[in-house]
């Protein structure tokens, strides 16, 4: 029983993972409920077989582990208010732009293209504290980050 229970758990966390790096933030959102699915059912295999109540009975040896359980029931409840705080991002994502999908930054596009330029360009002990100076970015690459994920460049150059 616990075999089976161990391959449901790694076959929620693979498509919870896969899901999670989807751009589209309804499939983040399921991605996130399988992998809080797969959490609760490792915890509750990890309880191992059902033992009696603590209470009632006066010995311990067949005593249920109630830390899984808790831990169960904290897991349950960080799922549901991240799946709560998800819905609302993604319901203002509706909101602003009319779809669900994650569109590319701008700004992470600079710093990659600044990082990628000064990678190439430094050479040992170019700062007198060995750090690597400050790349510069002219408004013509952001332009060109722009043109690259599909937002307009007017849009980019009256900012």
């Amino acid at each position: 029983m616990s075999l089976a229970l161990l391959f449901i758990v790694g076959g929620l966390t693979s498509v919870g993972l896969y899901l999670i790096t989807a751009r589209s933030l309804s499939r983040v959102i399921l991605g996130f409920t399988l992998l809080g699915h797969a959490a609760v059912v490792a915890l509750v295999t990890a309880g191992g077989p059902p033992g009696q109540a603590p209470i009632v009975g006066g010995t311990t040896s067949q005593i249920a582990n109630p830390l899984p359980q808790a831990l169960a029931l904290t897991a349950i409840v960080i799922s549901f208010g991240l799946t709560l705080f998800l819905l609302a991002l993604a319901g203002r994502q509706q909101q602003l732009t009319g779809d669900d999908m994650v569109e590319d930054d701008l700004e992470d596009r600079r710093i990659a293209h600044a990082g990628d330029d000064q990678v190439g360009d430094s050479k040992p002990g170019d700062s007198a504290h060995g750090e690597p100076a400050e790349a510069t970015t002219s408004s013509d690459d952001i332009a060109n980050a722009a043109d690259h994920s599909g937002t307009s460049r007017q849009a980019v150059t009256a900012s």
